[in-house]
């Protein structure tokens, strides 16, 4: 595993000190083929092949160097200002907020070296914050000033207009002027993840090569000569981002493998292969799906159901167009996560040849191990992160949280979602809620949000509520999912998946009723989860709710119907997809 080349001081006493070196590979077979798929470009082995990377220590910047050497080239971690100076390329995945990141630039002197650099016309690439790091100044936690380097100022996403903050997913660019490495770009989408952007304005016009319209029109790239940088994740968008990021690391090479023709209009509405993951019996990490949540078969020997090996799975759906993958460990509340040191490998090695995001939840939260020592849930998501994972999911550590907040209206900044979302954004923070419904005549029965359902209950009831639960469903809590919600929200929670044990493995659609009462409650984006069986669920709750994505499992584990299939179902019905 990569050490960072300098500290972040946020997280400078998480694991990253205590494991540099990958694991070794014994268990692999149990998890996955893991050899690398060959590129039809691969860099020369002279020293036009080294990249150097700036990477002060927030996030998951292994996409970018799994991307970079995927395309055949060597990574050089900045660990002076000089390195800067002597970079041939320079490629800084700014990760995290943006104060934080300008802290970090200024105590090791790298801002500067980063300015000479930039002035000089060097071949630069920033990438997210990488790029909004170069502007004036960002709103973020501030004002706060930037490098200065291009006239403006980053400011939030306006979510009053009905648009949800974060921007997360794939959208569409207009290209406003010759940009060089977004000449592969098209009529494709790429993947956007913040809440922060910059605008155009007739004193910058001159550095824009693409925007973006979310809302506004914001800037999603510049270049001037040598230097560019997106506010799009290339690393995480698939063959049309890896055609960007070899198309500025070797400018003059000749594209042999490009990405086919688009229909990028606006944002895409995603569809997301999600895999339970959890040892079976054997010791074996097994991809499993639950029928309510019960992932045994119902047999004589009564064993984990195994529907495959988590990274072959993982690169299957990358191949097929999912547009992300996402782990749950399903076994990481019983056990202390970092203990699970299988998982972490399926994330880094899933990350090699996987270019779109990856989420992975289960057991993240504070954890006192056998030794008496303590981890934080911000030390354990960090390694999450580091080990190749965008975003984390967030279970029952958020209930109590909410629950929590609920009763004594304060925050405190110490409960999980908080700390992480302070330290790498509200973005990489996904709350993950397993409700069940609880029928009741009269809305007035009960003193949490109810809703009129589709289908009355068993006794004819016309009303229900949805209470959350904990450990994998085991446990029922006197909280509704719609006031979870808008707590979590509060909280700093970037985004919500929504699942219903009701609805869960019956493939007769997703739970409307619940996905709409929640998505027209929150203004940050809700993923439709649970009960999917047909191309046709995943048109309904786009159409019948304000769902930004759906997940489904055990329809693509069993083959039953194929990722194309539903995207090529909801571009019939006038549904924006990426293809």
């Amino acid at each position: 595993m990569e050490a960072p080349s300098f500290a972040y001081s946020a997280s400078s006493s998480s694991l990253l000190s205590l494991r540099k070196t990958p694991l070794s590979s014994p268990r692999l077979h149990r998890f996955g083929n893991t050899k690398h798929k060959n590129f039809s470009i691969r860099a020369s082995s002279s020293g036009d092949s080294v990249v150097t990377l700036l990477d002060y220590g927030a996030g998951n910047v292994r996409s970018v160097r799994n991307a970079i050497r995927f395309l055949g080239f060597e990574i050089k971690d900045v660990q002076t200002p000089q390195d800067i100076l002597n970079a041939r390329q320079l490629v800084f995945p700014g990760v995290g907020a943006f104060a934080a990141a300008m802290e970090v630039l200024s105590k090791t002197g790298m801002d500067e070296a980063l300015c000479s650099y930039i002035e000089k016309d060097r071949p630069f690439l920033g990438i997210c914050l990488g790029l909004q790091l170069l502007f004036e100044s960002s709103e973020e936690n501030g004002p706060v000033k930037g490098l200065g380097l291009i006239p403006g100022t980053v400011g939030r996403f306006d979510s009053s207009n009905g648009f949800r903050v974060p921007h997360i997913g794939w959208n569409a660019l207009q290209i406003t002027k010759d940009s060089g490495i977004l000449d592969d770009v098209g009529n494709h989408h790429v993947y956007f993840v913040h809440s922060y952007r910059a605008m155009p304005s007739d004193d910058n016009n001159e550095w824009i090569s693409s925007t973006c319209d979310y809302g506004d029109k914001f800037i999603a790239s510049i270049r001037r000569g040598n230097v560019h940088a997106v506010q799009f994740h290339p690393e995480k968008s698939g063959d049309v981002g890896l055609s960007i990021l070899r198309r500025f690391l070797n400018p003059k090479s000749n594209m042999t493998k490009k990405p086919g023709e688009g229909k990028a209009l606006k944002l895409a509405k995603r569809v997301i292969a999600c895999l339970d993951v959890r040892a079976n019996d054997n010791g074996d990490l097994v991809v499993t799906k639950g029928d309510q949540y019960d992932v045994r078969e119902h047999t004589k020997e009564n064993e984990v159901r195994n529907l495959g090996k988590p990274v072959d799975l993982a690169g299957q759906y990358y191949k097929d167009g999912a547009d992300e993958v996402s782990f749950l460990n399903i076994t990481g509340f019983r056990d202390f996560p970092l203990g699970d040191l299988p998982m972490l490998q399926v994330l880094r090695y899933t990350s090699e040849n996987v270019f779109v995001p990856l989420t992975v939840g289960g057991g993240i939260r504070d954890f006192t191990d056998s030794t008496g020592r303590y981890y934080s849930s911000l030390e354990v998501a960090s390694e999450y992160f580091r080990s190749g994972a965008d975003k984390i999911s967030i279970g029952s550590d958020a209930v109590y949280a909410a629950e929590e907040y609920l009763r004594t209206g304060v925050k405190t900044g110490k409960t999980s979602l908080e700390q992480i979302s302070r330290v790498y954004g509200n973005q990489a923070v996904v709350v993950s809620i397993d409700p069940r419904r609880v029928y009741v005549k009269d809305p007035n029965d009960v003193q949490l949000k109810t809703v009129r359902v589709s289908n009355p209950g068993p006794n004819g009831e016309e009303y229900a509520w949805y209470q959350c639960t904990v450990n994998g469903g085991r446990e029922g809590r006197q909280i509704g999912a719609y006031e979870l919600a808008k707590a979590v929200e509060e909280l700093g929670a970037g985004e919500i998946l929504l699942n219903c044990i009701d609805c869960d493995g019956q493939g007769k659609g997703f739970d409307v009723d619940l996905i709409k009462l929640i998505s027209d409650a929150v203004s940050i984006p809700v993923i439709a989860s649970s009960g999917a069986g047909a191309p046709a669920h995943f048109s309904e709750v786009f159409n019948k709710t304000n769902a930004s994505a759906a997940l489904a499992a055990g329809i693509f584990h069993r083959k039953e119907v194929p990722i194309q299939s539903v995207k090529e179902h909801l571009l019939k019905e006038g549904i924006e997809v990426r293809i």
